[in-house]
């Protein structure tokens, strides 16, 4: 059994596999943990086949949580939800982590996004400007296989890019391509083809071009879109040792508050000690936090990387609002990938110092898995059945209003009084979507999809009613920032505590914007990897 490496990266979701690759290239010996399974790709499509029809809408039902292993799952009690709002987002602890069930979005943020206490003076400010993340940026999208438009116009942030995509975008469904139009003409506001991790017209990294099976979400049945899972075999390939169904419990601290080892245990409860000379906790914007709290010792009594206070607070998300309505003409939507276009300029604006931007898309989802249930309902049966299925399918459709949120230290993880399988305590986050948020649907959001709505011919739209849902992007746990005294970790994401302990991801952003955040938490991993491996260099 490997009781050390060089190089001990926990979590091998997107994250962990970039910078495992970019440092086995660099000549380093790299060792990644695993908390979960790892599991083939076949034995998730057929998970998905054999899962009853009111099961097929949730995206982690192809994915039972192993009992060492738990995470987020329906019917089963595992991350507490305290506040005025619900906390609700979705993960994998399987190899290859949640990349497996993602939509495979790619927006990336604007300048403005990252400089929201200077320009709007709400949030936090980056560490770093818009031209200094951009390469990584472009990196990203080479690693991942991302696609997207060629013209200028239609890419986001509009005009910023220092390279071309290394695809074209997928085409629009016939919907979309009618949405599109019907937002342009009516509204005047542009919808644009999303920059997606999926591969278009032609195979890259291995994996096969898109053939539009439109379940992208739970899982790619074909593996062309991206996820960190088709990385591991190659990772392997290169010299990497993986250890699957090992939960990291505890890291430990020694000389000079260095990380010297981490422990963990396997499925049968043994327990075992990995040291390294560099680490690097990947596990997500949940775990990662969750296991630097647990790992408190009289050098860190509050937890590790945790003098400022931070570890754990600021949780942030996308706080989204879904309306499902039926048009008074077909969409059909459904053909090519779940979320395809999307409305970013809406998220852009000097309202931003009063209130969220949002961002609205219409899913792409082909709707028959939606309506079955309603048009069973009914009461119709044969011909008359097969007509009000095929009529729902045409012209119910579903559009969502993601917003930006603001980071505030209450929005807290801290460890439940309640135990895992293992006998380790579950995360709990008090969750409050914050009054800038609010407003934002109020005054903003909700009042734009009334808009377009009405625009697509809406004969049954209903208000959100104020209740949000989360987007499942989790950002913020391990803040970023210049100050120690305020942030848990430094612009290239190293622990301020720990000087060869390294936070990447989703918890280091100090701001989310509208978009999705995979693709700024790779590139803050690529930021990470380039800083480790000139430190193991002695650069």
């Amino acid at each position: 059994m490997t009781s050390s490496s060089q190089v001990v990266i926990v979590g091998t979701g997107v994250v962990g596999a970039v910078i495992a690759e970019e440092c086995l290239d660099a000549g380093l010996e790299v060792l990644m943990i695993e908390a979960g399974p790892r599991v083939t790709r076949a034995e998730i499509v057929e998970n998905y086949r054999n899962l009853p029809l009111g099961a097929k809408p949730d995206a982690t039902a192809s994915y039972p949580p192993a009992d060492w292993a738990p995470h987020p799952f329906f019917g089963q009690d595992y991350l507490g939800s305290t506040g005025p709002d619900t906390y609700n987002p979705t993960y994998l602890r399987y190899a290859g982590g949640s990349t497996w069930h993602w939509a495979g979005t790619c927006w990336r943020l604007t300048p403005e996004d990252m400089q929201l206490r200077t320009l709007y003076g709400v949030g936090r400010d980056w560490a770093f400007d818009y031209a200094t993340l951009d390469p990584y940026y472009n990196k990203t999208e080479r690693a991942l296989g991302i696609c997207g438009p060629a013209d200028p116009a239609d890419q986001w942030p509009p005009r910023t890019r220092s390279m071309d995509y290394p695809m074209p975008h997928l085409p629009l469904s016939q919907g979309e391509q009618k949405f599109t139009r019907v937002m342009q003409d009516k509204l005047g506001l542009r919808n644009l083809p999303v920059a997606q991790a999926r591969n278009s017209g032609t195979p890259y990294d291995d994996r096969p071009a898109c053939c539009a099976n439109n379940n992208c979400v739970p899982v790619c049945p074909v593996g062309a879109k991206y996820d960190a899972a088709t990385a591991l075999k190659r990772l392997e390939a290169k010299g990497a040792t993986i250890l699957d169904n090992s939960v990291v419990y505890r890291a430990e601290t020694g000389e000079g508050n260095r990380i010297a080892a981490v422990h963990y245990y396997d499925r049968n409860r043994g327990s075992h000690r990995i040291a390294g000379e560099h680490f690097v906790l990947a596990c997500n914007g949940i775990e990662t936090p969750k296991l630097l709290l647990m790992s408190a010792d009289d050098r860190n009594p509050a937890g590790l990387a945790n003098s400022s206070d931070q570890v754990g607070r600021n949780i942030m998300d996308h706080p989204q609002q879904g309306y499902t309505f039926t048009v008074s003409e077909p969409y059909w939507l459904g053909a090519g990938p779940v979320v395809n276009s999307g409305i970013m300029e809406t998220s852009q604006g000097a309202f931003r110092s009063e209130h969220a931007g949002a961002y609205f898309r219409l899913n792409n989802f082909a709707r028959n898995r939606f309506i079955a249930q309603r048009a069973l309902k009914s009461g119709k049966v044969g011909r008359a059945l097969d007509e009000e299925i095929r009529r729902l399918t045409a012209t119910s459709v579903n559009i969502v209003s993601a917003h930006e949120m603001l980071p505030d230290p209450e929005n807290r993880l801290t460890l439940s009084s309640a135990k895992d399988w293992l006998g380790l305590p579950k995360p709990s986050v008090h969750w409050d979507v914050g009054e800038y948020t609010r407003r934002s649907s109020r005054d903003y959001s909700e009042p734009m999809v009334a808009r377009i709505a009405e625009a697509m011919g809406a004969t049954d739209f209903t208000p959100a009613g104020g209740k949000f849902s989360t987007s499942k992007h989790i950002m913020g746990g391990t803040i970023m920032g210049n100050d120690p005294a305020d942030s848990v970790v430094s612009g290239v994401c190293r622990a301020h505590d720990h000087d060869n302990l390294y936070l990447p991801g989703g918890g280091a952003m100090p701001s989310t914007a509208c978009g999705n955040s995979t693709i700024t938490m790779t590139s803050l991993a690529f930021m990470a990897a380039e800083a480790l491996i000139s430190e193991a260099k002695g650069a």
